[in-house]
């Protein structure tokens, strides 16, 4: 008898385990006291998912765990699930004091509430459901029974493409005298590696591009003071992660074009409507960042929606901006299905920007796509080919990537590389409203196109260098002034960055092997520039010109401390180090993630957006 009342409290106590054990589906809304909040980021361990545009979300959970709400410019809530279903969550906002006039796209001030900078006053209303319209599927996904639409759910990468990336390595400036690239400003590589970072996942090696992380930030350089569209801004410190080595960073600060001398847009919304596209963060997240663009559209700027799956077509004619009302509606009777026509789009896209052409206006195709191209055109080299040709035109590219699973980076960053283009990754209404909105000047009027650079390192104090990211935007020597060779736009107010790592010449680098001395090639004898650690070149071209000028400069060597450098410094060091150990790069000593958060946290002033406070935990997520 006793044994057998021993035996029952054993079954019901290894019940009792096995109940509280249990996972199930978690279900809520985040708001900020008043408002939802879509695009929060939730996090449960190693499974991640965010809010949708009503701030709901669904999590799968155990009774002890723990699940984290994160969004830019709130306090990080911890909650632990226990016996509760449903848990609604108002996130507070940060301690840092968030600015409460926000410019719009044209210069407009609006007065907003201190909460409700981060995400977007349009919002979508998805088909409502609740916890019990939950179903739960063996792929880790939670599903709406009414919708059959994902809610909440652990991303598969494996279908997703990078292009393999080979790091720049150390070279001899009596080898190699002249380094010679393109400006970079696009910056999806940092919101993608944020996507990933949040739910959880391993970051891909291929998919960090260092310099588009370092240029997600805008730095405080010097406005221009003279006829050229950009001023110049050096600084030479020491390098934390080869503490014998230095750092040279180079800062272009655009001239900003006041709102009221933005020339007329003739923009056409080239939008991916492909069976692909159907999932909330694809074409619904499409759908509501051009209506946050649109919003900001004048009576002279035009507009035009060109769509494609298994074919291409024009679904809105060029329409002037004041109609708001008809491109929003052209924009909600979209779905998605079918093949992928990239080319088709892009041909059909391209011939609308044509026939509308404004001259001395801002003439852009906005492709928005995550970038499975599957019929026609479709190989990186065909698209390449095919955007090459069509940036003749005159019409510059902007492309917007969404989703995730089969996202198809190498693609987009190709076309935007060889477009007249720049290259946005959207997650989150919130980024779309930063690139689309906050950042419209600078992501959609072009201030200087076919930007170069040229550095020329004095062989007497400089062993070896080599530019930090950059890998497929460096250009041959012979490039530099050569007109008909592509390179980088900078837009309206943007800052544009560039890190080179540099061995002193009484310094061994471990990491560089010497070249033997050169027979015929003789040294400048007359004079050894003692005091000048490079000279450096400038290339550019006007908006709508076909002829480069040149400027340049004299960099003297002079290093300061790391610790006395300014807060932008600090800033594109710390953020360059998080991407070559997320890289897992061969050429650094110190991996150290402890490190690199207190030079993050260093670089944490002024940060009244932040964007700098997010990057401080995303590292230490990592770590």
């Amino acid at each position: 008898m006793k044994s057998s009342k021993l035996i029952s409290l054993a079954i019901a106590m290894l019940f009792f385990k096995v109940v509280i054990a249990q996972e199930r589906i978690i279900t809520g809304i985040v708001t900020d006291g008043k408002y939802p909040l879509p695009g929060v980021f939730i996090k449960n361990g190693k499974i991640g998912t965010q809010t949708d545009f009503d701030g709901k979300y669904a999590i799968k959970a155990k009774e002890n765990d723990i699940l984290i709400f994160s969004y830019i410019g709130y306090e990080t809530a911890k909650i632990e699930v226990k016996k509760q279903n449903v848990i609604n969550v108002t996130l507070n906002p940060s301690s840092v004091e968030l600015e409460s006039v926000v410019i719009t796209a044209y210069g407009k001030k609006a007065k907003k509430n201190k909460t409700t900078l981060s995400y977007s006053t349009t919002v979508a209303t998805p088909n409502s459901w609740n916890s019990n319209s939950l179903k739960y599927e063996t792929d880790k996904r939670a599903i709406d029974k009414n919708t059959d639409k994902s809610i909440g759910y652990i991303v598969n990468t494996n279908d997703e493409d990078y292009a393999a990336l080979i790091e720049n390595s150390f070279e001899s400036p009596k080898v190699a005298p002249l380094s010679t690239f393109s400006i970079d400003v696009d910056n999806a590589s940092y919101t993608n590696i944020r996507r990933f970072i949040n739910y959880g996942q391993k970051v891909p090696k291929d998919a960090v591009r260092v310099e588009e992380m370092i240029n997600f930030f805008t730095y405080n350089y010097p406005k221009p003071t003279d006829k050229h569209p950009f001023a110049i801004y050096t600084e030479y410190s020491d390098c934390p992660w080869n503490s014998e080595n230095k750092l040279l960073k180079i800062g272009l600060q655009g001239k900003e074009i006041p709102s009221n001398n933005l020339p007329a847009s003739n923009l056409v919304f080239l939008i991916d409507v492909s069976g692909s596209m159907n999932e909330e963060n694809k074409l619904p997240l499409v759908k509501q960042s051009i209506k946050a663009l649109v919003s900001q559209l004048r009576e002279d700027d035009k507009v035009a929606i060109v769509v494609y799956a298994g074919a291409a077509g024009l679904v809105l004619p060029t329409t002037s901006g004041k109609n708001k009302s008809t491109i929003i509606d052209a924009l909600e009777k979209l779905s998605a299905g079918g093949s992928t026509a990239g080319g088709a789009g892009i041909e059909l896209a391209y011939k609308t920007a044509e026939e509308n052409f404004i001259k001395g206006g801002n003439n852009r195709v906005i492709l928005a796509t995550d970038g499975d191209f599957n019929v026609g055109s479709s190989s990186d080299n065909d698209m390449q080919r095919l955007i090459e040709e069509k940036r003749k035109s005159g019409v510059f590219l902007t492309c917007l990537g969404y989703g995730m699973g089969n996202y198809k980076d190498s693609k987009l960053e190709t076309l935007a590389n060889k477009g007249n283009g720049n290259y946005a990754y959207i997650d989150t209404m919130q980024e779309a409203n930063r690139f689309l909105v906050k950042e419209f000047k600078g992501s959609m009027f072009a201030i200087a196109k076919d930007v170069k650079i040229q550095i020329e390192f004095n062989p007497n104090l400089v062993k070896a260098y080599r530019l930090i990211g950059y890998e497929n935007r460096k250009l041959r020597a012979e490039d530099f002034k050569d007109d008909t060779i592509d390179a980088g736009e900078l837009g309206s107010g943007h800052t544009v960055t560039a890190l080179y790592e540099i061995t002193p010449i009484e310094v061994k680098n471990k990491f560089f092997i010497e070249p033997n001395d050169l027979k015929y090639t003789q040294e400048n004898t007359k004079n050894n520039f003692s005091d000048e650690l490079a000279s450096i070149k400038f290339r550019y071209k006007q908006p709508d010109g076909n002829h480069s000028l040149e400027l340049s400069e004299i960099i003297t060597n002079k290093a300061l401390a790391l610790e006395k450098t300014t807060p932008d410094f600090k800033l594109a060091t710390a953020v360059a180090w998080f991407g070559l150990k997320l890289r897992e790069s061969k050429l650094i000593s110190n991996t150290n993630i402890t490190d690199i958060l207190t030079l993050a946290k260093q670089a944490q002033t002024n940060d009244t957006e932040g964007y700098k406070g997010e990057l401080v935990r995303l590292i230490e997520a990592v770590k």
